[in-house]
């Protein structure tokens, strides 16, 4: 793994997919790269039987795709460290994180990575009887239910393939749904699949007020929601399978811009309203939510980040650290226009004495430099003193007038 330090160009919060993904792209650009996940490297993945969907995978566990995508990572030199991010300060250039375990790192980039967690319906009885009965997840727990009768809550492709695998060990599987009979949200296949299994019933048009029991679950009472009758149902565990929700909650105070969900917004290159810190996979508000889709979020991020950190280390070096006032040119590398410009201002400086020092830059690649300056049409010339803007000179391609303005 290598020794840990608390310095990184890049970490990633959550090691799942997405996490991993971003971290096989950082530490191949020669990041400094750290992935801090919680549990086990892989996430909600880990639990899934059965993948069919990844491309060069025709079946594969989703545990046995996680431990490939770490072995990848693990390849290109990143470090993983088992603890839990509970709090973080974004406010400056570098980013610090602080650990369940008490322990802070910091990094010029941050990608958030942690993906979701089963939603609760917070019922009667579902809290008090966790790990009792009630169960989120069917790869670990179905075999606990051997020959007994069970409950599976939710109709979507998760509920319905999950339900299916529960019949493996299950006497019988209950299906509620809250839609019409022959409804499910599922896709088309696994529902065929699913009418057609002689161990799953479907109680339609329906939703569960409480799980039954004192110590461990005995049973569930149904709603009908058309008739607003109750009935009980006898039964030894109970699986909830009706949504997700973002596991973001430790970024409740870290100006992290969030939907009413916990669902962060990105633009196209993942990146949230914060410098520097990018979010993908589960936790991000997206259309699909699969490992495909994981996987690329992870790299678009890395690669975003790369450029960012590649940007503030020039930015550092050439402007911040100049001893005099810098002519910051944006300028277009495929436009004559800019490129006769930026010789007539290199021209200008020699002929005041080197009085500044020149940064050029590319406009297409330094997009995050001309955002923080609100640069958004070439040629333009900023004169900078210590990276504050001290005045945007006025474009003109007759040198004398260039020379006054400087």
């Amino acid at each position: 793994m290598g020794d840990l330090t608390n310095s990184y160009d890049l970490i990633i919060i959550g090691g799942g997919p997405a996490g991993l993904s971003s971290a096989i792209y950082g530490a191949r650009a020669k990041l400094k790269t750290l992935v801090i996940n919680k549990g086990t490297i892989g996430g909600l993945v880990n639990t899934t039987r059965e993948i069919v969907n990844y491309p060069g995978y025709p079946e594969i566990s989703g545990e046995d795709l996680m431990k490939d995508f770490k072995k990848h990572a693990e390849s290109f030199g990143v470090e993983f460290l088992r603890d839990e991010v509970v709090g973080t300060d974004f406010s400056q250039e570098s980013k610090v994180i602080t650990t369940k375990k008490g322990k802070e790192f910091s990094a010029k980039a941050i990608i958030i990575a942690c993906g979701s967690e089963p939603r609760l319906l917070n019922i009667p009885g579902e809290k008090r009887l966790q790990g009792s009965g009630v169960a989120y997840c069917a790869t670990c727990d179905a075999e606990f239910f051997e020959g007994e009768d069970v409950v599976v809550v939710g109709s979507g492709d998760q509920a319905i393939e999950e339900g299916m695998y529960i019949t493996k060990f299950a006497r019988k599987v209950t299906m509620i749904v809250l839609h019409d009979e022959g409804v499910l949200d599922c896709n088309k296949v696994s529902a065929e699949r699913a009418f057609q299994n002689e161990k799953m019933e479907f109680v339609w048009n329906s939703t569960i007020e409480e799980v039954l029991g004192e110590e461990k679950v005995e049973g569930v009472k149904i709603k009908n929601l058309k008739t607003g009758g109750s009935t009980e149902l006898a039964c030894q565990g109970v699986f909830f399978f009706v949504g997700m929700v973002p596991s973001t909650h430790f970024l409740k105070d870290s100006g992290i811009e969030m939907d009413k969900r916990g669902y962060i917004p990105v633009n196209e290159m993942m990146e949230t309203n914060i410098e520097g810190v990018y979010a993908v996979g589960d936790n991000r508000i997206k259309y699909l939510r699969q490992v495909v889709s994981a996987a690329g979020d992870g790299a678009v991020a890395a690669v975003a980040a790369e450029r960012y950190i590649e940007e503030l280390n020039a930015f550092n070096t050439n402007i911040l650290q100049s001893d005099k006032k810098v002519l910051l040119l944006f300028f277009d590398a495929l436009n004559n226009e800019s490129l006769e410009f930026s010789t007539l201002l290199e021209e200008a400086n020699q002929e005041l004495g080197e009085r500044y020092k020149v940064v050029k830059v590319d406009m297409a690649t330094k997009k995050n430099l001309a955002k923080k300056y609100e640069v958004n049409s070439v040629p333009s010339v900023l004169v900078l003193d210590k990276g504050e803007k001290v005045k945007r000179l006025y474009y003109t391609m007759d040198k004398e007038n260039l020379k006054a303005q400087l």
